[in-house]
């Protein structure tokens, strides 16, 4: 998953981690692994796989 903050600042919301989450829950169940969240700001990046919030 990747997405963007037009705010620039890349660090994940509650909804984010959540919505997360779910979509690795989901995927589990269908056997598509998440392999990672990346959330795009100015300059910047958040990683939940390099960050270990998945």
């Amino acid at each position: 998953m990747i997405h963007n903050h037009p705010s620039g600042d890349p660090t994940p919301s509650r909804q984010d981690i959540l919505t997360t989450r779910r979509m690795k829950e989901a995927g589990e169940l269908v056997g598509i692994p998440l392999s990672d969240h990346i959330i795009i700001g100015d300059h910047a990046y958040v990683s939940f796989r390099e960050e270990q919030i998945i």
